[in-house]
């Protein structure tokens, strides 16, 4: 399905700027690359959702380069980005987190 549009929530800005965060404190540069390759694999929605499967919920398509996972939803022909995970996280504070997300 080729989607119109994607919309991403406020919290995936503050995921992605922790993901970064992160990845600047282990190695000076390796957080602008993590952004702009999740950024990327959330662009590459606009010819690929709804094709990943789901899980808590959401569509979930995880990250090419990076142990991350982007949770999404659709609706007609928008994306809707709920979230963007690290999925070395517990599975219970993962579930936790997109259980908070609200659109």
């Amino acid at each position: 399905m080729k989607a119109l549009e994607i919309i991403a929530l406020e919290e995936v800005k503050n995921d992605l700027l922790a993901g970064k965060k992160f990845y600047d404190l282990n190695c000076d540069g390796i957080g602008s690359y993590f952004y702009d390759s999740l950024l990327s694999d959330i662009e590459s929605l606009f010819l690929y959702a709804g094709i990943h499967s789901k899980h808590y919920g959401f569509y979930r398509m995880l990250s090419k380069k990076f142990p991350f996972a982007i949770y999404y939803e659709l609706k007609k022909e928008i994306v809707i980005v709920v979230a963007v995970l690290d999925m070395r996280r517990n599975p219970k504070w993962i579930f936790k987190s997109l259980g908070k997300r609200i659109y």
